[in-house]
């Protein structure tokens, strides 16, 4: 049974750092698109990066292009999202999930939120 889990959410203040993980069970995430996406109350969920876990290629939304990074280790199976210079507007629930595929594909599956496995979400409250 394939299971992701996001942790490492919590409360911070603007300005704060946190740093998100997504392990997986059940699941390899060896050359995989992995994808973390965030919601926020009363909006729609939207992309926030995606990694080509085979050839490392990364994407992310335009908010967030120098304030976050995906990296992966691929010896724990788990892909991270390092979030830094947060702002109150990034306060969501921040989801991973996971699609086999490589390269430009995990660009067009992220944007399209077309992935076959997603985790619980981990809450991130960014308070100012």
């Amino acid at each position: 049974q394939v299971q992701l889990v996001e942790s490492g959410g919590g409360s911070v203040q603007a300005g704060g750092s946190l740093r998100l993980s997504c392990a997986a069970s059940g699941y390899s995430f060896s050359s995989k698109c992995i994808g973390w996406f965030r919601q926020a109350p009363g909006k729609e969920r939207e992309g926030v990066a995606v990694i080509d876990t085979g050839g490392g290629s990364t994407y992310y939304a335009d908010s967030m292009k120098g304030r976050f990074t995906i990296s992966q280790d691929n010896a724990k199976n788990t892909v991270y999202l390092q979030m830094n210079s947060l702002k109150p507007e990034d306060t969501a629930m921040y989801y991973c999930a996971a699609a086999p595929g490589r390269g430009t594909y995990c660009y067009t599956a992220w944007i399209h939120q077309d992935f076959g496995y997603w985790g619980q979400g981990t809450q991130v409250t960014v308070s100012s």
